[in-house]
C-alpha cells in the first residue's frame, strides 16, 4: 500500500479535487517532495541523527514559522516519539523565545551591505539546556541561524555542531531537514491559500 502523500495530507487535498489535479501536473516534483520526507523522517539509518532529534528539530523549525497544520503535525510527531514527550515542553518554550521575523544578518563589505539588518541572535535558555542535551541545544541554535540568518552562517557554526557531538554526515542530513521543512511549510501554506480562494 502506498504511503499517503504528506503535503497532500497537511494541505487537506482530497483525491480528485482541483488541487489534486494541479499537483498531478507536476508529478515529479510531487514524488520528489514525498521521497525527501520519507528519507528524512523514515530513514533506513538514523544513527547520525536520531528519530527523536529529527522530530524535535522539525517541531522547533515549523513552530518558528507560526501556527499551522505543519507545526501541529511535527509537535504530534515529537510527542509520539520515544522520549519525545519529555522534550515537547522545552521545545515549545524555545519556539516562544526564538520567534522573530527575517531573514536578517550581514553581508560581506560591499554594495549589499546597505541591506544589512540586525535581529535576534538566538541562544537556548539555561532552563532548557538540561532537558534538551548538548546535541539538541547546538541543533536548535543552528536551525534558528539557518531559518532567520542564513547569510551569517560560517565555518565556526559547523564547528559548534561538531563540538556538540554531531558527525559530518549528521550535519548534512540536519541541514537538508531544515531546508526541506522551510520548503514544506511554504508549499502547504500556498496550497491551503489556493484551496480557500477556490471555495
Amino acid at each position: 500500500m502506498a504511503t499517503q502523500d504528506i503535503i497532500d495530507t497537511l494541505a487537506g487535498i482530497a483525491p480528485g479535487s482541483v488541487l489534486d489535479g494541479i499537483r498531478a501536473r507536476r508529478l515529479q516534483a510531487r514524488e520528489n517532495a514525498q521521497k525527501s520526507y520519507l528519507s528524512l523522517f523514515e530513514p533506513i539509518d538514523a544513527s547520525d541523527f536520531s528519530l527523536v532529534e529529527r522530530a524535535a528539530v522539525a517541531a522547533f523549525v515549523t513552530g518558528l514559522h507560526g501556527e499551522s497544520p505543519v507545526a501541529t503535525f511535527y509537535r504530534e510527531k515529537l510527542a509520539a516519539s520515544s522520549g519525545g514527550a519529555a522534550l515537547l515542553e522545552a521545545i515549545d518554550a524555545e519556539i516562544a523565545r526564538g520567534r522573530t521575523s527575517g531573514p536578517y544578518g550581514s553581508f560581506p563589505a560591499g554594495p549589499l551591505s546597505a541591506e544589512n539588518t540586525a535581529g535576534l541572535i538566538y541562544r537556548v535558555s539555561a532552563a532548557s539546556k538540561s532537558v534538551l542535551g548538548t546535541r539538541l541545544v547546538a541543533a536548535l541554535e543552528h536551525a534558528h541561524l539557518l531559518v532567520f540568518r542564513p547569510r551569517d552562517a560560517a565555518s565556526a557554526d559547523m564547528k559548534a555542531l561538531l563540538a556538540a557531538g554531531w558527525s559530518a554526515t549528521g550535519i548534512v542530513t540536519f541541514s537538508q531537514l531544515v531546508a526541506f521543512l522551510s520548503f514544506q511549510v511554504r508549499v502547504v501554506s500556498g496550497l491551503r491559500t489556493l484551496a480557500a480562494a477556490s471555495t
